[in-house]
């Protein structure tokens, strides 16, 4: 049975190790989601641990799924701190274990993330992937939608430059169409 639960920075602090090693699995996946391959380990738990403040702060919510005794998904929303933006938050490292995928984990973590967003009174989301990528797929069939790509936007873990899409969502009370 899987679970999924929002992380305080204590949790978050606690969880490091494992979160760790999703990032590491990711990016040894090969997905384009900030890192270069290899991905040591040290430096994905200080990129992690580094996450703690903006949590603590209420400016960065992770969410975290687990199963079979371990982490096998993450997904983050960022909560921007200007006056004008904060009816709207950025989806960011959704990212689940190669041994989580096909199970529908992914799906799951971003209808939490959008949930949540809803709660918290967010009506508009946005995100960027990589081109082409399986997350794109994902992002269009939750109903996402696509804004454009930029060329050579991110390099893969492998050092080459790919273009990122760029998505959006409305969300709560702004999703509903007008009239309804």
């Amino acid at each position: 049975m899987t679970t999924l639960s929002r992380l305080d920075a204590l949790q978050l602090r606690a969880s490091v190790g494992e979160l760790a090693d999703l990032l590491i699995d990711t990016v040894h996946s090969g997905a384009s989601i900030g890192f270069l391959a290899p991905l040591d380990r040290r430096a994905a738990i200080a990129w992690w641990e580094g996450r703690t403040a903006a949590v603590s702060a209420g400016r960065l919510a992770v969410w975290v799924a687990r199963g079979e005794g371990r982490l096998l998904g993450t997904v983050g929303l960022v909560f921007p701190d200007k006056p004008n933006s904060r009816h709207r938050a950025e989806l960011v490292k959704l990212m689940v274990h190669r041994d989580g995928r096909g199970q529908g984990l992914g799906r799951a973590l971003l209808k939490t993330a959008e949930a949540e967003a809803v709660a918290a009174g967010v009506t508009l989301l946005h995100l960027d992937t990589e081109t082409d990528s399986p997350a794109e797929s994902l992002y269009r069939s939750a109903g996402w939608t696509r804004l454009g790509a930029i060329p050579d936007y991110a390099a893969s873990p492998s050092g080459e430059l790919h273009p990122t899409t760029i998505f959006y969502k409305r969300v709560g009370a702004e999703a509903a169409p007008l009239g309804a």
